[in-house]
C-alpha cells in the first residue's frame, strides 16, 4: 500500500509540475521587471538574477559593475494553460525600451539591457515572430535592438533583491518613479498593463463584477483577479487594499465621519468595523479600539518602514487595511488605524437593506 500511494503522490506531483514552465527576461533593472511580470494571472513566482554572461554565480556588485557580460534579469514561473509565453512575450515588449541597446531608462552600461533568452527552438521562433510584429508595427521610431538569445545560465540574485518591491516598497517607489520607466511607457502605449489576450468572457467578467456589499459568505466568495479589480476600483482604492499604498491623512472618506453604521470590505463587502467602536484619534484617518469580531482581519509582521508595524488585512478578500497600534484608548488601549479607500460605509439605516441586519444588535 505504501508503494502505490508514493506511486500515485508521484503521478499527482509530476501533473503539478507539467503545469509550470519558465522564462527568463532581461527588462533592465530586475526589482521593476520582477514587479511588472508578478503582475500577471498565471505567474506563480518571478526570480530576480542575473544572465547572459559567462561568469559563474555572479554577485550583484560584480554585474552592475560591468564586465561579466550578465544583465540584470527575471525567471518567471508560470502555468501556460493560464499565461501562454506569447503572452509574456507581448507584455515584455510593453515594459521595456526596446531601442536602448545600452542600458534601460536612468540605469546605463550593458548589465541593464533588454534581453530574451530562449530555451528552446519553439520560443527562439516565437520571440522572433513577436520582435517582428513590434518592428512592423511602427509603434517607434528608432529600430528594435533588444537581442534574442539562448540561454546558457540563470543565476539568482542575492536574496535582497527578491521582492524588493515588496520589502522595501518606500525606497522602489521612489526609484522607480525617478528611473523615467513608467513616463516612458506610459508615453508609447497608453495603457501598459493592457491584457490585449484577454478572452470574451473574461472581458465580460470585468464589466460585471460587483464590489462590495453585500456580503454573501466566505463559501460564496472568490475574489477577483488583480486585473478586474484593477479596474473596477477606484485608483486609490487598487492602490491600498492591493498594492498596500497608504491614503492621505485628513483628506480621505472617513476620518471624521459621524454616522451610525459598519464598515466593510470595498472589494467583499465582509464586515470589518463598526461606529460604536470608532473614536477620533486625531491621526487624520478612521481610528478603532477593536474589529468587529476578532477574526474578522488576519495581522502580519510589516518592516517597510525601517520598523516592525502590525499590518491588518481583511480574512477574505486579502485587502490591506492599515496597522494596529499599541497607542488607543480603552477598553483595549489598541488604536485600529485604517484606511478609508479600502472600506465601504454602511449606514445603520441601510444595514438590514443590504444584510448586515444581524450586527444591528451593536447599537442596543
Amino acid at each position: 500500500m505504501k508503494r502505490i500511494l508514493a506511486v500515485l503522490l508521484l503521478l499527482s506531483a509530476g501533473q503539478a509540475f507539467a503545469a509550470q514552465a519558465t522564462a527568463v527576461f532581461a527588462g533592465g533593472c530586475f526589482w521593476c521587471t520582477e514587479s511588472d511580470f508578478e503582475k500577471l494571472e498565471g505567474v506563480s513566482e518571478v526570480i530576480s538574477g542575473y544572465a547572459g554572461g559567462d561568469v559563474a554565480n555572479p554577485t550583484y556588485g560584480q554585474v552592475s559593475a560591468g564586465g561579466t557580460g550578465h544583465a540584470e534579469a527575471v525567471k518567471v514561473v508560470y502555468d501556460p494553460a493560464v499565461v501562454s509565453y506569447d503572452n509574456l512575450l507581448t507584455w515584455f515588449w510593453r515594459h521595456v525600451d526596446p531601442t536602448d541597446a545600452n542600458g534601460q531608462f536612468v540605469d546605463r552600461g550593458k548589465q541593464y539591457r533588454s534581453e530574451i533568452f530562449y530555451q528552446n527552438d519553439a520560443e527562439k521562433k516565437q520571440a522572433g515572430a513577436s520582435k517582428q510584429a513590434l518592428t512592423n508595427s511602427g509603434r517607434f521610431d528608432k529600430p528594435i535592438v533588444t537581442e534574442i538569445v539562448p540561454l546558457k545560465a540563470f543565476y539568482p540574485a542575492e536574496e535582497y533583491h527578491q521582492n524588493y518591491y515588496k520589502n522595501h516598497a518606500v525606497r522602489y517607489k521612489f526609484y522607480r518613479f525617478n528611473s523615467g520607466r513608467d513616463q516612458f511607457l506610459d508615453q508609447h502605449w497608453s495603457h501598459p498593463d493592457e491584457r490585449r489576450w484577454k478572452t470574451e468572457e473574461e472581458e465580460e467578467e470585468e464589466e460585471a463584477v460587483s464590489l462590495g456589499a453585500p456580503w454573501e459568505g466566505a463559501d460564496r466568495f472568490k475574489r477577483p483577479s488583480d486585473e478586474v479589480l484593477k479596474a473596477a476600483l477606484p485608483e486609490e482604492s487598487y492602490a491600498v487594499a492591493r498594492e498596500d499604498d497608504t491614503e492621505p491623512a485628513h483628506n480621505n472618506a472617513y476620518w471624521d465621519n459621524q454616522r451610525e453604521g459598519i464598515y466593510v470590505d470595498v472589494v467583499s463587502g465582509e464586515p470589518l468595523f463598526s461606529s460604536t467602536d470608532q473614536y477620533h484619534s486625531g491621526t487624520g484617518w478612521p481610528s478603532f479600539t477593536r474589529p468587529i469580531d476578532d477574526t474578522a482581519v488576519t495581522l502580519h509582521d510589516d518592516n517597510l518602514l525601517w520598523m516592525t508595524r502590525t499590518e491588518v488585512r481583511s480574512r477574505y478578500a486579502d485587502s490591506h487595511l492599515g496597522h494596529v497600534f499599541d497607542d488607543g484608548p480603552e477598553p483595549t488601549g489598541k488604536r485600529w488605524c485604517m484606511n478609508s479607500a479600502a472600506m465601504q460605509f454602511i449606514p445603520k439605516e441601510k444595514m438590514k437593506e443590504l444584510g448586515y441586519g444581524e450586527y444591528l444588535t451593536l447599537f442596543k
